[in-house]
């Protein structure tokens, strides 16, 4: 398993001056030996990480979220709470899960509408791809690059 410690910093007034409080908060997850988490991955609690998966540093996973086997997260990937993403599934840079969101196994996201290898898009370019609470992507879709997948849809 992992440990994530998070620090939360506020400022608070004390006789007429600014006083900066920190406050360590753990946050508790399963990663399978062979997962890698990398430094910087911000993982919520209780979430379970399987075999062969990657978090790039950045990425975020909300509470109990669960990533099949073969996952990658790429950095600026963010899931909400309780996302379920089966196995063989890419989140690349600019896909956004929000809460409660199913991925089935084998799903594609996009990033780049027209990819080329002679000439890499930089990461500025990277299309959002956001998929609203409660939505469910089946089994070997292919999402492109730049929709919004509704609320439950």
């Amino acid at each position: 398993g992992g440990v994530e410690a998070a620090g939360e910093r506020r400022v608070a007034e004390e006789a007429g001056r600014a006083v900066v409080v920190e406050k360590e908060v753990k946050k508790e997850y399963f990663a399978h030996a062979t997962a890698v988490v990398d430094a910087g991955a911000v993982i919520g609690s209780g979430c379970k990480i399987w075999h062969f998966s990657h978090v790039m540093p950045g990425a975020t996973l909300g509470d109990h979220c669960s990533l099949g086997q073969n996952v990658y997260v790429a950095s600026s990937a963010s899931l909400g709470a309780r996302c379920r993403v089966q196995n063989n599934v890419s989140l690349y840079d600019g896909v956004s899960l929000a809460d409660d969101v199913f991925i089935g196994p084998s799903a594609v996201f996009t990033n780049v509408k027209r990819p080329r290898a002679d000439h890499p898009t930089p990461p500025e370019a990277f299309a959002r791809t956001t998929v609203e609470a409660g939505a469910t992507v089946g089994a070997n879709a292919t999402i492109v690059c730049g929709v919004t997948l509704g609320r439950r849809c």
